[in-house]
């Protein structure tokens, strides 16, 4: 390991060490000196504060560092930078909450690419709402890089997405990300990352988005985040306005997660298989809170909270190849009829809603102010069975498809009370088309129904 005034008398264009430390940088020392053999950027001249761009310094430090395998200790302090380049190797930590990396606009803030490993912790990166360059989606990008590590930081005021990874892993972790105009953090073809323990919040277009361009194992694990105030400004049905938004992406697990507020779905996995939604608390969705929908197969939905949306669970669109899941031990309470845009189908209002190769149980349903359970839609309802749930206040408690082409359905051990139009009700789409079925399925083959007690 080379000796630290040798190391920074090598570094082209960085001053030589100042003889004392300014009054910030001492107190940062234990911070420092934690970081075996860590060099100060303080040493090198790169002051917080400076009326000068400190990005050339920072950079020529930056890829010294990482070529001698040595991390970067950033003292508290705000600098102006813009264009890092994160080399192979960085390992860049701060003061958190204390140590911040200033915008000043020309391109992007923070970059990494075609790296093993780079590491942050401990930093600030405000893009203060300033213009972000074409070749760049977000204020922190990382691109083609093995093994991501952030940690501790907060990335605030971006013009585009707050974060970005693109084929890459690692861990996001214990960070803030707020103000993003875009989303928050955008993975596109993850490998195997993990974004534990965030705070997500006030994003435009959404809070955690793992995508990938075409539909394959990815291996996410979206855990203990809380996310906030999702909007969708950018408009459309369901694309944006989602507090982690899954798309294409299999195998990921969702779990553990706070979120509040988005203008569309807490969780909405689009065309992602094998997914695992589980033991989050979802409140005030303002339109499905929990959604599987299109070209999936295996979503195991279990043990979420979801208050307040305009509808609670959909593991629908078999049209699309959408099947086969579980959804089990949830609580689905206070839906409302309307949502963010006029719906051509079903609407809104209903707490869970499948289609196909389902099974529905023990579940809770309380005021949902259409259909507690709704059960296919048209021809579109196969292999469902919903069985020991609880379902009250509800217009009407279960809502069953009775279209030719419905396929076979078991509707058993269910509690239903306080549905003054029906406890079990068959219906052609929107259309009621039966009377009360709790005492059995009458000359309908295709539904079973037994063993179900009015509450």
């Amino acid at each position: 390991m080379l000796k630290r005034r040798v190391f920074l008398g090598g570094l082209a264009g960085v001053t030589a060490l100042p003889s004392m430390f300014s009054a910030r940088s001492a107190a940062a020392q234990p911070v420092a000196a934690d970081l075996r053999g860590a060099l100060d950027a303080a040493e090198a001249g790169i002051v917080p504060g400076a009326a000068d761009n400190q990005s050339r310094k920072l950079q020529a430090l930056l890829n010294a560092a990482a070529a001698s395998g040595q991390p970067v200790f950033l003292p508290a302090g705000a600098y102006e930078v813009s264009n890092l380049d994160l080399p192979d190797g960085t390992k860049l930590f701060g003061v958190p909450g204390a140590t911040r990396l200033s915008y000043s606009g020309d391109g992007h803030l923070v970059t990494a690419r075609d790296a093993r490993r780079v590491a942050l912790s401990g930093i600030t990166l405000d893009g203060a709402n300033r213009w972000l360059a074409d070749y760049t989606d977000a204020l922190v990008s990382f691109r083609t890089v093995a093994d991501v590590l952030v940690s501790d930081c907060e990335i605030v005021g971006s013009r585009k997405h707050g974060m970005q990874l693109e084929r890459s892993g690692g861990r996001i972790i214990g960070c803030r990300i707020t103000g993003a105009a875009d989303a928050g953090v955008m993975a596109n073809e993850a490998i195997a990352l993990s974004i534990t323990d965030n705070e997500v919040s006030d994003c435009g277009n959404g809070g955690i988005l793992v995508h990938r361009w075409t539909k394959g194992e990815d291996g996410a694990m979206v855990t203990g985040n809380r996310i906030a105030r999702i909007g969708a400004r950018a408009g459309g049905t369901g694309q944006h306005g989602n507090g982690i938004n899954l798309f294409r992406a299999d195998n990921v697990l969702v779990s553990g997660n706070h979120i509040s507020d988005c203008a569309f779905s807490a969780i909405r996995a689009n065309s992602a298989s094998n997914v695992i939604i589980s033991t989050n608390q979802c409140l005030r969705s303002g339109e499905t809170a929990i959604y599987a929908e299109f070209s999936f197969e295996g979503a195991l939905i279990a043990n979420n909270l979801v208050d307040d949306a305009a509808n609670g669970i959909l593991v629908v669109n078999l049209d699309q190849g959408g099947r086969l899941s579980t959804v089990s031990g949830n609580i689905v309470r206070n839906l409302k009829l309307e949502g963010p845009y006029a719906h051509d189908g079903a609407g809104f209002g209903f707490g869970i809603a499948v289609e196909a190769d389902t099974v529905v149980s023990g579940n809770v349903i309380e005021n949902a102010p259409k259909w507690g359970l709704m059960l296919g839609w048209g021809p579109y309802l196969r292999n469902v069975v919903a069985s020991t749930n609880i379902i009250r206040n509800c217009p009407v408690g279960i809502a069953v498809s009775v279209v030719e082409g419905a396929g076979a359905t078991l509707i058993s051990g269910n509690v239903i009370g306080e549905t003054p139009d029906g406890a079990i009700l068959g219906y052609r789409w929107n259309d009621k088309t039966t009377g009360e079925l709790i005492d059995g399925a009458g000359t309908y083959d295709h539904l079973t129904i037994t063993g179900n007690r009015r509450g």
